[in-house]
């Protein structure tokens, strides 16, 4: 019987993600062997499919003793193989699962299973009934935006899932709506898709990854050494949809799909933040101009834009002050500048009366955030940045 392929999938199809090859890749520190246990994928009945895009499917399956409802991601099969993709790769990402174990706004995780008809290796997670945020905002075109105390409440809840998640010494890499599952009444919010996520234990450099429209300056500036603050960045750029509905730093209309230039993505990309928060200089940013891109960057993007423009993009009627302190803590370039999670939560706009409150005493396990002890290896990242255009608008239209 011949291997069955499974259609590549993330829970979102909504958002293409994409990274960058690594300099070289390396092992974490202590490679200790895995001791998680590969279940059988026998043991629960696939039910119907939750979603599928560029990496693999991610299923709705009940196990059939306790008729437990779970997720499980499989990954797509290389191309014209008959072998099914390695476990490394899902391993690891359930390795960063299991190191938020506990935190509420993180997707659990169950374990690896394997499918005895193929072989193929399964992630099992929690099993959220809830859209993601970028298709919750898409059936909301057209109407009111969301409110800021709903914005506030969403945020609330990000950002301690964050600010919990950084404890743990885990870096997402990749918050975006797509990776957001939020139920209807906004009172359920969890983290998910932790694929492209690293450890603060291992050592630089680190690669470039994650979406482009919610990638940190820094990450493109080819910063190599970058932390946590990646990940506030895009929170603030979830902040910002949030309230207008729309993607915020959504790169330029004129982008070339042929261009072979390995930086151009990047380079438009820095051009839709720095017309927005204007162009930073070694007084707003020390370093920066030592960084990797920045000479062709300042040579290839448009002069004349100095200044921030953000306020006028989110006048008081839309945003508060306190909520604008937020966003303009979370979207600033320099990142020894930019609010960490932990430090965005202290500011008075969580301060005010929220939907959340119910939840605020909640009580994380007391036991010691655990250092990661195994991450497999990254798999071999391909160089896959940039955006087609017309994939994006067509993205948009649906």
């Amino acid at each position: 019987m011949a291997a069955r392929k499974r259609p590549a999938a993330v829970l979102d199809a909504g958002h293409f993600t994409t990274t960058t090859k690594t300099q070289h890749q390396r092992s974490p520190p202590c490679c200790k062997r895995s001791r998680t246990e590969i279940r059988s994928a026998a043991e629960y009945e696939e039910e119907t499919c939750l979603g599928e895009g560029g990496f693999g499917c991610v299923l709705l399956a009940r196990h059939r003793d306790t008729c437990k409802i779970v997720a499980i991601k499989y990954l797509n099969w290389p191309d014209g193989s008959q072998q099914p993709p390695a476990a490394a790769e899902l391993l690891r990402e359930g390795r960063f699962l299991e190191a938020c174990d506990g935190n509420p706004y993180v997707v659990g995780f169950e374990g690896l299973v394997r499918d005895p008809a193929n072989g193929a290796f399964g992630l099992v997670m929690e099993y959220i009934g809830a859209p993601s945020l970028h298709k919750f905002l898409r059936n909301r075109r057209g109407g009111p935006p969301l409110p800021e105390s709903t914005v506030r409440a969403i945020m609330w809840k990000l950002l301690t899932g964050a600010s919990k998640m950084h404890d743990r010494h885990v870096v997402h890499r990749d918050i975006k709506p797509g990776n957001i599952l939020v139920g209807q009444d906004c009172e359920l919010v969890k983290i998910c898709d932790f694929g492209l996520a690293i450890s603060m234990s291992e050592l630089p450099p680190y690669a470039q990854a994650g979406t482009p429209f919610y990638v940190a300056p820094e990450m493109l500036l080819g910063k190599r050494d970058y932390d946590a603050l990646v990940d506030t960045w895009s929170l603030g750029c979830v902040m910002a949809e949030m309230l207008t509905g729309k993607t915020l730093f959504l790169g330029d209309d004129d982008d070339d799909d042929d261009d072979d230039d390995a930086t151009a993505s990047e380079i438009i990309q820095l051009w839709s933040i720095f017309r927005l928060l204007g162009t930073p200089d070694e007084r707003t940013w020390p370093g920066f101009t030592s960084l990797p891109f920045t000479v062709k960057a300042l040579r290839l993007l448009l002069p004349g834009h100095k200044h921030s423009r953000l306020r006028d993009l989110f006048p008081e009627e839309k945003l508060s002050e306190e909520g604008f302190q937020v966003l303009q803590g979370l979207l600033t370039c320099n990142p020894d500048k930019r609010l960490t999670a932990a430090t965005a939560l202290k500011r008075p706009w969580f301060a005010a009366p929220r939907s959340a409150a119910k939840v605020d005493n909640l009580s994380f396990p007391k036991k010691k955030a655990p250092r990661i002890k195994f991450i497999p290896p990254a798999m071999p990242e391909k160089n896959l940045l940039k955006i087609p255009l017309a994939v994006w608008n067509a993205a948009q239209r649906v």
